[in-house]
């Protein structure tokens, strides 16, 4: 894995921890990362990154909208 620095504002308040899990989960949401990736980044298992997904609005089934209509078109 690559290495990233960041420069933050004082002014934002969040623990290294939380900054992590947000990245890794909008990563995941976006399709970029699969789930046990995006845990690793967030440095957690994959269970208990799934189980935090929803405090980022982040459904932990990754499937998007258009694929599920065309897969139910060919049920």
């Amino acid at each position: 894995m690559s290495t990233l620095t960041i420069q933050l504002p004082d002014s934002v308040d969040m623990e290294r921890s939380d900054l992590l899990r947000m990245i890794a989960a909008r990563l995941y949401e976006r399709g970029v990362l699969s789930l046990g990736r995006a845990a690793e980044v967030a440095d957690m298992s994959k269970w208990a990154f799934a189980e935090i997904l929803p405090d980022y609005g982040v459904s932990v089934i990754n499937y998007p909208a258009s694929e599920l209509a065309e897969d139910l078109e060919h049920a």
